[in-house]
């Protein structure tokens, strides 16, 4: 999806980078990536080939220029932040920082799907408190800001158990579930993206 929305080489800055796993993936496709997490920790457990620049740093006050980038990612970074006003503060940082004519990319876990508060309370990076972010919030706060186009989508019905064989059945199905109108508002995850005009 972020081949699609932002254009390689990038920049890109991912917003709650975590131990780097996606930019690396990103960096691995041409992508020159900053890594932003308020965690040291999982800084440290970054790859040696992840994201040419790892910060230590907060979302809510991210430490670059107006328009300084023109891909901003965030990926299941929302629900650690948690409190309404911290995510406000997020969404508003990342389109600040997002240049003219570039796109930010906001996912994370959609409340309304009945499998992520179980997982959640079964994960011990999930430990701290959290708060599934609804996507009417997000929207709410990007209608706030002007001079930016917004579309969402909602993706994602495969769990993390199934074997690995039976990927390509569960594609088709998931592809069918995704365009249901009422069923897709309870898939896994809640994805946002934001045009910022020229």
């Amino acid at each position: 999806m972020v081949q699609s929305v932002i254009p390689r080489p990038g920049p890109i800055l991912d917003v709650g980078a975590g131990t780097g796993f996606l930019a690396w993936k990103l960096t691995a496709l041409g992508y020159r990536v900053t890594g932003l997490d308020a965690s040291l920790g999982m800084l440290h457990e970054a790859p040696s080939d992840g994201p040419s620049e790892r910060l230590l740093g907060s979302a809510t006050h991210l430490p670059f220029c107006d328009g300084a980038f023109p891909g901003v990612i965030t990926v299941a970074t929302l629900h650690h932040i948690a409190e309404p006003p911290l995510v406000a503060a997020t969404l508003e940082e990342i389109v600040r920082v997002t240049a003219p004519g570039g796109a930010a990319v906001i996912w994370d876990h959609n409340p309304r799907n009945p499998y992520w508060p179980m997982l959640m309370k079964r994960m011990p990076q999930d430990e701290e408190d959290t708060r599934l972010i609804p996507l009417e919030e997000i929207l709410g706060v990007l209608d706030r800001i002007t001079g930016h186009t917004v579309n969402f989508s909602r993706h994602g019905w495969v769990p993390d158990f199934i074997p690995a064989w039976s990927l390509g059945a569960f594609k088709i199905l998931e592809e069918v579930l995704e365009r249901l109108p009422v069923i897709s508002t309870i898939s896994a995850h809640n994805v946002v993206i934001v045009r910022k005009g020229r």
